[in-house]
């Protein structure tokens, strides 16, 4: 499992996160800029390095395609999303996703231009046509940043086989915490 994580997240966080996914290895990494990450992040920089996660991951022993997912939360989605566009995975884990960054922005800055300021869009719902991989889309029903129904939408758009589970209580930071994070994940995994 590669591992990208939300906006100014410190992903050393999942170490103790890994129990709730027994037999999976993962790679969690930290954005440019993040954690103990030198640089800038930006789409095309984040987006660079993922694929060279994915690249270094195929190198390491026991790396098998057929068992490889990469998982994107929040803002990781985005990433994500890019990197499976590019490279093979045996299946996509989305946690609070979005369709694009543009629309997320527009509905809570409505009243700016936002796409001439914006300058990362991530923007997933254009990718998400092609994509077959399969998909396990976690929305957290009561997101007060990312609105529910932009995870709808790239939901719908997604041509690979799909499952959604709609997390009626969580919000955005709180969605690992529902009772059917967790489970939902193995299930997908094969792993409970």
């Amino acid at each position: 499992m590669i591992y990208f994580g939300g906006n100014a997240e410190e992903t050393s966080w999942m170490l103790d996160e890994l129990r709730n996914a027994p037999g999976v290895s993962w790679l969690i990494t930290s954005y440019r800029g993040y954690g103990l990450s030198e640089g800038s992040p930006g789409e095309a920089a984040l987006v660079s390095d993922a694929l060279q996660w994915f690249d270094h991951a195929m190198t390491l022993r026991g790396a098998d395609l057929k068992r490889t997912y990469v998982f994107g939360r929040s803002l990781g989605s985005g990433v994500a999303v890019a990197l499976a566009a590019q490279r093979p995975f045996a299946g996509v884990i989305l946690a609070t996703p979005y369709d694009s960054l543009a629309a997320v922005a527009k509905h809570h800055y409505w009243y700016l231009p936002v796409d001439l300021l914006l300058k990362h869009r991530f923007d997933s719902i254009a990718r998400a046509p092609a994509l077959r991989q399969p998909l396990l889309c976690l929305v957290a029903g009561r997101d007060e940043i990312i609105p529910p129904e932009r995870a709808e939408r790239l939901f719908d758009a997604w041509a690979g086989p799909k499952r959604k589970l709609v997390l009626q209580e969580a919000g955005h930071n709180t969605v690992d915490s529902h009772p059917q994070y967790w489970p939902a994940i193995g299930k997908f995994l094969g792993v409970s």
